[in-house]
């Protein structure tokens, strides 16, 4: 006899209960999809900020703000955590920009996705290459762009969106926190699992396998010998 993986296991039922209670969940997903929708519009609806005219750092040298874009008029751009000196950089960004590696879809859309870190850019595409990451990355070292969209030198990770009219360059959403995990597909899988996330922190039932916040993630290490050289 098989002996289970965990005591910790949902109550057994008929068919019909199974579909009783997943329709009742269902009417709150929906309810939920609705919600993002109606965000989402609202989003679309927010008015923006211009921008200076910043020169950041790419593979080939300095590059405008405007440039970044690639001749597409909307842009995504995730700001790496970045920490001189250090072998490993941030495990969760590190992750996170992992999980891009096909980002053609986005241009059916006029628009492109790429990194930006305070790192000198030498070493950010060191990391990149290290790492496995496809996107394009850029260096904000010699620029305030950073700390002007949330994401200053020794500071956290940000998201931020911006739309192109010519050279004109407007900031048009910004989110950082918990608010990137709708661009991740990794949380949105384990989500769905009977476990979930196994933090400490979610509502599970009494017994379910809990750890420390973080404790599943991969870190860097284990990304590289995922994705990265070699």
């Amino acid at each position: 006899m098989t002996e289970p993986i965990t005591a910790a296991l949902p109550p057994v039922v008929d068919t019909a209960t199974w579909e009783r209670e997943l329709a009742a969940l269902r009417v709150r997903e929906k309810a939920a999809t609705r919600e993002l929708d109606a965000i989402a519009a609202a989003r679309r609806r927010l008015p923006m900020v211009e921008m200076p005219d910043y020169v950041l750092r790419g593979e080939n040298g300095p590059v405008r703000l405007a440039e970044i874009f690639d001749g597409h008029p909307q842009l995504i751009v995730y700001s790496h955590m970045w920490h001189d000196g250090a072998v490993w950089q941030c495990g969760g960004c590190t992750g996170f920009t992992s999980q891009f590696t096909r980002l053609a879809g986005l241009e059916k859309f006029d628009a492109r996705f790429v990194v930006v870190t305070q790192g000198p850019i030498d070493e950010a595409l060191a990391y990149r290459r290290r790492v496995g990451n496809t996107m394009a990355w850029y260096s904000t070292a010699d620029s305030s762009f950073g700390t002007d969209v949330g994401a200053p030198p020794g500071g956290g990770f940000a998201v931020n969106v911006f739309l192109r009219d010519g050279d004109r360059v407007f900031r048009t959403w910004h989110t950082d926190g918990r608010g990137t995990e709708q661009l991740s597909y990794l949380f949105p899988l384990v989500d769905v699992l009977p476990y979930g996330r196994q933090e400490v922190w979610q509502d599970s039932p009494e017994g379910w396998p809990q750890g420390p916040t973080y404790s599943r993630w991969a870190g860097p290490q284990e990304i590289v010998a995922a994705y990265g050289e070699g």
